[in-house]
């Protein structure tokens, strides 16, 4: 079975479907096979991107719409592809609830801002929901948009909010830079542009997530 990473939170605007567009060139990259599915009802900037991506003669990245109850579907696409994205709406929905029933991992960006820390400890309560009936869910916090000033401390304080609700904030951190918005309007990754140091945290975030999952079911085995 592949594994199903749901990209979630409960407040819009921390940059899912930025992560989500870039992460599945990664898994591409290093040979999986991807599908995204974009669950929210209202926003369609993962499949305009998937458009855009075939319009400019990059390499395709199928790319679904389904909405409502996920569940049956998500563990179907799970026995037929290799990584499962799932970009869910910004709230408490239907689409959350079904897909944290049927993932492997619940990625969660957030901002280092306190409205974006709040909202994400906020959560705590549908996750332990969700871990309840399905126990081998394995939650994850990615600071986003972290401010590229070397002398900035908001990233570590961030991690000092986070860490007493969190058992993983991942080490890998994405940070503010315009090359994320700019490929995500030109249907590329930020891997397919002029921006190593993009590149590379895209390349340690995918690499990280499935590494990190792997020892916790290593673990729990």
């Amino acid at each position: 079975m592949g594994k199903v990473i749901a990209v979630a939170n409960q407040k819009g605007g921390v940059g899912k479907s930025t992560i989500t567009t870039n992460l599945a060139v990664a898994y591409q990259n290093l040979g999986h096979t991807v599908v995204i599915v974009e669950a929210d009802p209202s926003v369609f900037t993962v499949s305009r991107w998937a458009d855009d991506r075939e319009a400019n003669g990059k390499t395709p990245v199928l790319t679904l719409r389904k909405t409502g109850r996920l569940k049956e579907a998500l563990t179907d696409l799970a026995s037929r592809y290799d990584v499962v994205l799932v970009d869910l709406p910004g709230k408490d929905s239907p689409e959350m609830r079904s897909a944290l029933l049927a993932a492997t991992v619940v990625l969660i960006p957030t901002q280092p801002t306190q409205a974006d820390l709040d909202a994400t400890i906020d959560m705590n309560e549908l996750l332990a929901t969700s871990t309840e009936y399905n126990p081998t869910l394995h939650v994850f916090v990615v600071l986003n948009r972290v401010s590229t000033n070397a002398w900035s401390t908001e990233a570590q304080e961030s991690r000092e909010i986070l860490e007493p609700h969190y058992d993983t904030v991942l080490k890998t951190e994405i940070h503010d830079r315009k090359m994320y918005k700019d490929s995500l309007s030109d249907g590329v990754s930020v891997l397919e542009a002029k921006n190593r140091l993009a590149a590379a945290e895209i390349r340690d975030l995918a690499q990280e997530i499935l590494r990190t999952a792997e020892d916790k079911e290593s673990a729990d085995a």
